[in-house]
């Protein structure tokens, strides 16, 4: 186990040539980034999930029923026992097959097996009230931590220059606002972790689980490495859009169509110009060029960069969707209307909200009653922007 440890901390990989990690012990006069900090994040973690818990019970569910949110879900499938065991057992999607030969047990036609399980996949999607719950938990905290985010950075130098990010480095002291901003972040994504098991599932659940893994990562590396400076930076950045995003979700959930419409504008402008804009022309450019000019480049730091282009390639893809939603939206609204929430069920099976998606409607039933769900105007489509997602 010491050979492990002493292979996985070697310092000609974690550190720049020329420097141990006796340099970087704490000292009275300096405090620097140690690993062990890092261990604070698990029982945060655990502590954030129980305020969640508090806070979805006793401050959002009572908002969402201010404004009229019910937790009213689908038109529940009639009790059949053989039909039940296919679900849980078999399958939730009989093929034709399967479906003649029920038919032919139960003495029903195709057509009422194909409803019943259709509302049955129903009964396990979440409530308006339950999606209107968690968005107000991630509004809140994103709106929290990216305010803190900002007071701290604009008192620092690098923001205004982030060559600033390098000089003296690795030798740069760790302050408590860095410390207490790099330690809550953490717990956040330890906590979405966790709980995004628990959560409601969504179609895009491996490209959220590898963006969790990612930014867990990222910012563990950041900070062994006191490259927490930059990483002030990157995690300021990628917060800026995620209280819009589900603020524009509340908003939807109880029906401000108008108002929803606005706070996805803005929400899309501010993730693109942020993530295809000044992540990579602000931040990769210094952690790219004026690090290598500064301080040169050594394992590790070829480690964090490509990190960071592993979230770059994520935010190229999730702006694809928000552009390709607000493509559907000209084109499916009505005379044009711009709705970036309106877009019919068919054209939405890349953004669906659920792991299941629902059963076209069969023949002469209104195509257009499929526009509305979980009594929310709009689609149930679900987008990634980042540490949260869309779902409309």
């Amino acid at each position: 186990m010491a050979g492990i440890l002493a292979w996985f901390w070697n310092e000609r990989f974690w550190l720049p040539h020329n420097v141990t990690w006796a340099d970087l012990k704490n000292t009275e006069e300096a405090t620097f980034p140690q690993a062990e900090d890092l261990y604070l994040a698990f029982p945060l973690a655990f502590c954030m999930l129980m305020v969640r818990l508090i806070f979805e019970r006793f401050v959002a569910k009572p908002c969402a029923i201010a404004l009229n949110i019910q937790a009213n879900g689908p038109q529940i499938a009639q009790p059949n026992a053989i039909l039940e065991k296919v679900f849980t057992a078999i399958t939730k999607h009989p093929d034709e097959k399967r479906l003649e030969g029920l038919s032919k047990q139960l003495d029903w036609d195709v057509r009422s097996i194909q409803r019943w399980f259709r509302q049955r996949r129903n009964q396990e999607k979440p409530s308006t009230l339950k999606r209107f719950c968690e968005s107000m938990w991630k509004f809140s905290f994103g709106l929290y931590v990216f305010t803190y985010g900002v007071r701290f950075l604009k008192k620092t130098p690098w923001l205004w220059n982030t060559r600033h990010c390098w000089y003296n480095y690795p030798y740069q002291p760790l302050t408590p606002d860095l410390h207490y901003y790099y330690i809550l972040e953490l717990s956040f994504y330890w906590s979405l972790m966790f709980s995004q098991f628990t959560d409601i599932k969504r179609k895009d659940f491996g490209v959220m689980f590898l963006h969790h893994l990612v930014s867990i990562f990222l910012i563990t590396f950041s900070y062994v490495n006191n490259m927490a400076r930059v990483g002030t930076l990157v995690l300021c950045l990628h917060d800026s859009a995620d209280a819009l995003l589900e603020a524009a979700k509340m908003a939807n959930y109880a029906k401000f169509q108008k108002i929803c419409d606005l706070l996805f504008v803005m929400f899309a402008m501010v993730f693109i110009t942020t993530r295809l804009g000044i992540f990579p022309l602000w931040v990769l450019n210094t952690t790219l060029f004026e690090s290598w000019e500064i301080v040169g480049p050594y394992p590790s730091w070829w480690v964090f960069n490509l990190l960071l282009l592993v979230i770059q390639g994520l935010n190229c893809f999730w702006s694809y969707l928000i552009v390709k939603i607000a493509c559907k939206a000209i084109s499916k609204g009505k005379s044009g209307k711009w709705n970036p929430l309106h877009v019919s069920k068919d054209d939405r099976s890349d953004i669906e909200s659920s792991s299941d998606e629902e059963d076209s409607e069969p023949p002469g039933s209104n195509p257009h009653a499929a526009t509305t769900t979980n009594g929310t105007s709009g689609t149930n489509g679900y987008l990634l922007p980042g540490p949260c997602s869309m779902d409309d």
